[in-house]
């Protein structure tokens, strides 16, 4: 009896030492079990919004990692998707919100036309998560925006134009731009951005195509006219340049041999003045000299008359103070050998004075 007492007791011992094993054991798997129920994993390209449900509490994780989220209902975490994504619009389905069917327009000019498949980048502005998420519930609730506002201000936009300017690739894309300012002012306040539309060229009915392939030719023939006139221009150019440059060349030649006779002509007429100057200084040192020559011979000659008139003058007033016998004496000496016939008349009775005729 005692031994069975004996062996009850080692074996309750034993059971208590592996009861107190899976005790701790237990107790490590719980502590396992809720660190991995207290933390979720964000991905690179998703945010989450973290929502305190005890005091309402929403806050933005825009950073990829771990997430403390405490059990039993005390946080929420929801993760979305924040990466760049795609909305089509293709073919004749809807297949789901990002994947619909292709874009129809009517022109301004009340004809149709569409395109084939038509793009749109959009994605989550990840400082605004908690924005969209209020707005549009958790998950990819905010693509149900997309669809209704693309086709339709797509469709307002692209409307304005008419099928002549639509088929321009310059005026569609400005209509596409238009089109994307517009989406983004709508979509922005929801924290969501339209990042780019890619429309390729639209399409029309049978005969306008045919139409656009047939403007298309003309306009590449149109393009191989202006081709050829920008050549003729280069080379009416070129040949203008080649007539300039032998003009140019005749002109050169002309002016060096005109520039050549007006140096011989310069120089011809500087020896002629010079000549002219040597002459003019030679007649003038003549001149002045034969000019002092005479004057001094006038001076001379003046002299000699004056001294002549003095004496003829002295001989004068001696004259005139002789007698009359003295004087008929000299008149008689001048009229030596002067045989005077003398005709004597009267025409005076009682003559004075001789007169002598011839």
């Amino acid at each position: 009896m005692a031994a069975k007492i004996t062996t009850l007791r080692g074996l309750r011992t034993k059971a208590g030492g592996h009861l107190d094993k899976a005790w701790i054991g237990g107790g490590s798997l719980a502590v396992i079990l809720l660190a991995l129920v207290s933390f979720t994993s964000i991905e690179p390209g998703e945010v989450a919004v973290r929502i305190n449900n005890m005091t309402g509490q929403q806050e933005a994780i825009v950073q990829p990692g771990w997430v403390l989220r405490l059990p039993f209902g005390m946080h929420t975490v929801h993760k979305v998707d924040a990466s760049p994504q795609t909305f089509t619009m293709a073919g004749s389905t809807n297949d789901d919100d990002v994947n619909v069917r292709r874009l129809t327009v009517r022109a301004s000019d009340g004809s149709n036309f569409h395109f084939e498949d038509t793009t749109m980048i959009f994605q989550i502005n990840v400082d605004e998560v908690v924005s969209a998420m209020r707005d549009a519930g958790p998950g990819y609730g905010y693509r149900r925006w997309i669809k209704p506002y693309a086709r339709t201000l797509l469709r307002d936009e692209f409307g304005k134009e008419s099928t002549i300017t639509v088929s321009n690739p310059a005026t569609y894309d400005a209509a596409a731009d238009r089109s994307q300012k517009r989406l983004n002012d709508q979509f922005n306040v929801h924290g969501v951005t339209v990042t780019q539309i890619v429309t390729p060229r639209p399409k029309f009915n049978e005969a306008y195509e045919k139409l656009i392939e047939q403007r298309n030719s003309l306009g590449n023939e149109l393009r191989v006219i202006e081709s050829n006139l920008a050549r003729a221009e280069t080379d009416r150019g070129r040949t203008l340049a080649e007539v300039d440059r032998d003009q140019n060349k005749v002109i050169q030649e002309r002016r060096a041999a005109l520039e050549r006779g007006l140096a011989t002509a310069v120089a011809d007429q500087a020896n002629a003045v010079r000549e002219a100057d040597t002459y003019k200084i030679e007649k003038i040192g003549e001149g002045r000299a034969r000019l002092s020559s005479a004057t001094r011979e006038a001076v001379e000659l003046q002299g000699q008359l004056d001294a002549e008139y003095v004496a003829k003058r002295a001989e004068i007033q001696a004259f005139r103070t002789q007698p009359v016998e003295r004087v008929m004496e000299r008149l008689g000496e001048r009229l030596k050998g002067v045989t005077i016939a003398i005709q004597p008349f009267a025409d005076d009775a009682t003559p004075s004075r001789i007169r002598l005729d011839k």
